[in-house]
């Protein structure tokens, strides 16, 4: 893993950072709060709470019971620490007529530290960026054109019946230290599923000759969200950099890829009037990679994995594509696709049509269908009460249905604090069951 070396390492989790925020946060908001003027206390300062909470209220009804843009309701700190940075902004505001122009920058300035700190706190409930470095990520991340790992398919590396590919791997002297990234279009040929652009990784053996057959990792992201939260918060390439280092340049290709089409979409990832998100991942993302990479192409050396809503999509192209993908890892998803209801799920996306519903949801098909050839691992937060059960009905349901299934615990809430660790604890899990190392 990368050292703390400098400013873009330090922590914005933990440590004085978010310390810091958090005691001169709430400095400036008692600064902003507290007045001398009979006419702030009487007038002012009570209508600038009510305003902040009446903002909050309209803010937290429009995304849970108006928009809806997630499945489960905005977690009760968040929108605390976002009425407290609307509550800043709102004694900013109020202040301004009782103060002459130094006193008014002050109480703008006081009023963003606020805002700093409701964002910081908000950061911390999801872990989404536990370093500076993390959020700039997309811009430090070096890339390189996809066309480099294509072109002349190269000699495959024989792996006898019985090995893995690290017992036969030699390394050649010049193997590059690190892996790639790219960014790529993986279009809908067949779906016509409008995607964003994604990732692909490759590990420094995949620059060999001959080129080991390596297996491959599709992944996803959750919702709201897009491929680049891999790269940005996920830190996919030093991840997978560190497992290629401690396994001689050996690690899976790694395809991150959009189920969703635009950042606050809920596609369900099933082919619905909301898009046929299911013959994307099941047809078209494969398609696309066996013409241009050079990889494992057996089901059971391709994973399918993702976190949160992309988790939930993980087991359903488990059981739903099984041809496909015959290992999962289930990163806290839930236990059926959903848009917030059972009812709003089946009218938008089915027509009310509960049967066509059941006929991909997962845990009906792992009731119905068995798996003996799929393994499958479940990770959940110690934390998550929402997530964390329904993870564990659907990996019961798995054992039930023959799957090679294991449960992993971790602690952490619904966020990256176990997204991030449910990946890469998994790695050497994902590896030995793909056939890459022993």
């Amino acid at each position: 893993m990368r050292i703390a070396a400098g400013p873009l390492d330090w922590s914005l989790v933990s440590g004085w950072i978010p310390l810091t925020l958090l005691a001169v946060g709430l400095c400036a908001l008692a600064v902003l709060l507290l007045s001398r003027r009979r006419a702030w206390w009487t007038r002012l300062l009570p209508a600038a709470v009510l305003l902040a909470a009446l903002l909050t209220w309209l803010l937290r009804t429009a995304v849970d019971d108006w928009l809806q843009p997630f499945p489960d309701p905005l977690p009760t700190d968040v929108v605390i620490w976002t009425g407290a940075a609307v509550l800043g902004v709102c004694l900013a505001v109020f202040r301004m007529p009782t103060l002459r122009w130094k006193g008014r920058l002050g109480a703008v300035l006081a009023g963003l530290v606020v805002v700093l700190l409701g964002a910081s706190e908000i950061n911390k409930h999801f872990d989404q960026y536990p370093t500076a470095r993390t959020a700039l990520n997309s811009w430090l991340t070096k890339t390189t054109r996809l066309t480099d790992a294509t072109g002349p398919t190269e000699p495959a590396l024989k792996v006898p019946a019985g090995k893995t590919v690290s017992d036969v791997w030699r390394p050649p002297p010049d193997l590059p230290k690190d892996g790639t990234l790219s960014r790529t279009a993986i279009p809908g040929t067949v779906s016509h599923f409008d995607a964003r652009s994604g990732y692909v990784y490759l590990p420094p053996a995949y620059r060999a000759t001959p080129r080991p057959l390596l297996p491959v990792l599709v992944l996803m992201a959750g919702q709201p969200g897009s491929p680049d939260d891999w790269i940005n918060s996920g830190r996919l390439v030093d991840m997978m950099n560190t497992f290629a280092a401690e396994h001689r340049g050996l690690a899976p290709v790694v395809v991150v890829v959009d189920p969703l089409g635009s950042q606050f979409a809920n596609t369900l990832c099933v082919d619905s009037k909301l898009g046929d998100v299911q013959t994307y991942l099941a047809t078209d993302v494969p398609d696309w990679i066996r013409g241009h990479l050079q990889a494992a192409t057996a089901r059971a050396s391709w994973i399918i994995s993702g976190i949160s809503f992309g988790g939930t999509c993980s087991i359903q192209l488990g059981v739903n594509a099984p041809q496909v993908y015959g290992v999962v890892n289930d990163i806290s998803g839930q236990e059926a696709p959903t848009l917030g209801s059972r009812k709003k799920t089946l009218d938008t996306a089915f027509g009310g049509d509960a049967a066509a519903f059941a006929k991909v949801n997962p845990l009906d098909v792992l009731a119905r269908e068995r798996f003996p050839d799929t393994k499958a691992a479940f990770v959940a937060g110690s934390g998550d009460s929402t997530y964390g059960p329904q993870q564990r009905k659907v990996y019961e349901a798995a054992v039930k249905a023959g799957m090679h299934a294991e449960w992993i615990l971790l602690p952490g809430g619904h966020s990256w604090q176990v997204w991030r660790p449910g990946l890469e604890r998994q790695l050497p899990w994902l590896a030995r069951q793909t056939g890459l190392i022993p």
